[in-house]
């Protein structure tokens, strides 16, 4: 393993142009088919909403993550380009019209994600374990992962509806269950606004202890956080059980969100890849374009 270099930010960032190993593909092939079914059953992604980089490839290769309970979100991270405010009431309909998306799309995986709903009583989990009753009807063989929030304070609710629905749905009882850490520890208070980091991790500590579960989860570097801070991450992260990794570099969504500190080099997401590999995760993604569902079909 190479060793990692230290950095010191405690400089004004100066990062100047992306440099050129940040390529976005624009994509052709199943763009416009992937557009349709999913506008047309007027649904949302965190694609559009949180403007991934990756949509025209992952559009062009007919996959999409599906972003549940609407586009606005109740909190309002410091990096994240979903919308902020009060949401509109709970649409119940949503989960007939994402399977008739994901079946219009021939899909044999699918991700959903969601707004943060701290309005809610369940935290939306009622949506999504009705989104997986919907889905594995349509097709019990039908791949499905989650990517989910923290559910604040009714962690164990959430995952009492949603594992319910798992074990009740025809097919296979088994999921891949996201939750993003995001940062590092000693950044939250600046990136994730409402967001705690020992309540992410015990989330996946639990989510790790259910055998229906894989758990999986993300860093975006380029914030500040320092080489030994994202050892240590992923130590913890381990520690709760999580098998599957995906560490990608942040992108100033727009100007009136968190500036980017450092373009983090393709030798640092490989260091950082062998040392998840190290620690015992199963499936590792390192690399700058990398986002939580990044070929998650993989």
């Amino acid at each position: 393993m190479s060793e990692i270099p230290v950095f010191d930010h405690s400089a004004k960032p100066n990062v100047g142009r992306m440099p050129a190993w940040i390529r976005q593909s624009l994509g052709r092939d199943h763009y416009a088919t992937t557009q349709h079914a999913i506008h047309g059953q007027s649904l949302h992604t965190v694609c559009e909403e949180a403007r991934c980089p990756n949509r025209g490839e992952c559009w062009s290769r007919g996959t999409a993550t599906f972003m549940l309970l609407g586009d606005t979100c109740t909190r309002a991270c410091a990096f994240c380009a979903v919308k902020t405010g009060r949401p509109l009431t709970v649409d119940h309909d949503e989960p007939r019209r994402v399977a008739a998306a994901v079946q219009h799309m021939q899909l044999t995986y699918v991700v959903l994600t969601s707004v943060n709903r701290d309005d809610l009583a369940d935290g939306g989990a009622g949506i999504f374990a009705a989104t997986i009753t919907q889905l594995r009807q349509s097709n019990p063989r039908l791949g499905i992962e989650l990517l989910t929030p923290d559910f604040y304070r009714q962690q164990t609710h959430a995952q009492h509806l949603i594992l319910e629905a798992l074990r009740q749905a025809p097919g296979i009882a088994r999921l891949v269950w996201g939750h993003n850490i995001e940062t590092v520890p000693r950044l939250y208070p600046q990136v994730r606004k409402g967001a705690d980091y020992p309540r992410s991790l015990q989330l996946l500590s639990q989510l790790a202890a259910q055998p229906e579960c894989e758990v999986k989860s993300a860093m975006m570097l380029g914030l500040g956080e320092q080489p030994a801070e994202v050892v240590q991450v992923l130590h913890d992260l381990r520690a709760a059980g999580t098998t599957r990794i995906a560490i990608g570099q942040y992108l100033r969504p727009t100007r009136y969100h968190l500036p980017v500190i450092e373009y983090v080099t393709p030798e640092q997401f490989t260091d950082y890849g062998h040392i998840a590999r190290e620690l015992g995760f199963t499936w590792v993604k390192a690399g700058a374009m990398v986002r939580s569902s990044y070929h998650a079909e993989e």
